[in-house]
């Protein structure tokens, strides 16, 4: 098991901040002081090493782990706490399921952190989205399907993590409780239209990890009020409790 994967097989909430939006010091300060366990820096458009960069110098002023998510290969920036890497799996474009990870890895792969990297098995499923506009998603998904993807992850593949993205809209929590019901090893990662205390408790009682991106930039202090409110979930929820989770 990876540094990384040994790290985030603990966070209960994470922030995702992205770099082709403009966020204040304040807003900033907000979240990276609200007591969240990681914060992700990652988007869908726009992204360069320069915004990259930027954004990583300001998070560094507080003492929060930080992790990139790829999008780009040429946005990679070093000096991040690790490297959370996408893989689209409700998608037939296999660019998005492998070939830009093959692109990367032929040009890079000698000098990869392999202790921090982490794979994400996502799940897009808000068709409105610019990443399921991008990627092509077949966002058409019912608790049968979804079952299927989750039963992908956590048995054939066995990887670490399936990320359902809502990207925007509050999603279907009968979907994340059927994912949920056929997951004991792969962590659930949910994200998608967070903006109150009880869509928030809500997901926290489902999914393993609480992602929160718009509020930031929309609401901060609500946002980084939804660390306490994840918290607060913790011990009433109806996630999984093998293996020690």
């Amino acid at each position: 098991m990876t540094i990384l994967r040994e790290q985030a097989a603990k966070w209960r909430h994470v922030f995702k901040l992205d770099p082709n939006r403009t966020i204040s010091n304040l807003a900033l300060k907000l979240v990276c002081n609200a007591g969240t366990d990681a914060i992700i820096v990652g988007g869908t458009d726009g992204i360069t090493f320069k915004n990259t960069w930027d954004l990583l110098n300001r998070v560094r002023e507080y003492p929060v782990p930080c992790v990139q998510e790829v999008s780009d290969i040429n946005a990679v920036v070093p000096g991040f706490d690790g490297y959370l890497i996408p893989t689209v799996i409700n998608t037939k474009d296999s660019r998005w399921i492998h070939g830009a990870h093959l692109d990367a890895l032929r040009k890079y792969g000698d000098v990869v952190p392999w202790d921090k990297v982490l794979l994400l098995g996502y799940v897009v499923l808000n068709p409105e989205a610019k990443v399921a506009r991008l990627t092509k998603a077949e966002t058409d998904c019912g608790e049968e399907q979804m079952v299927a993807y989750a039963r992908l992850v956590e048995h054939l593949f066995q990887w670490p993590v399936l990320y359902m993205e809502y990207s925007g809209r509050f999603g279907d929590m009968d979907m994340v409780k059927a994912a949920r019901s056929v997951c004991g090893q792969s962590r659930i990662f949910y994200g998608g239209g967070i903006a109150t205390k009880e869509q928030t408790m809500e997901v926290a009682k489902v999914a393993d990890t609480v992602v929160v991106g718009n509020l930031i930039y929309t609401h901060a202090e609500r946002a980084a009020r939804t660390v306490k409110w994840v918290k607060e979930t913790d011990g009433k929820g109806e996630r999984s409790v093998k293996n020690g989770r």
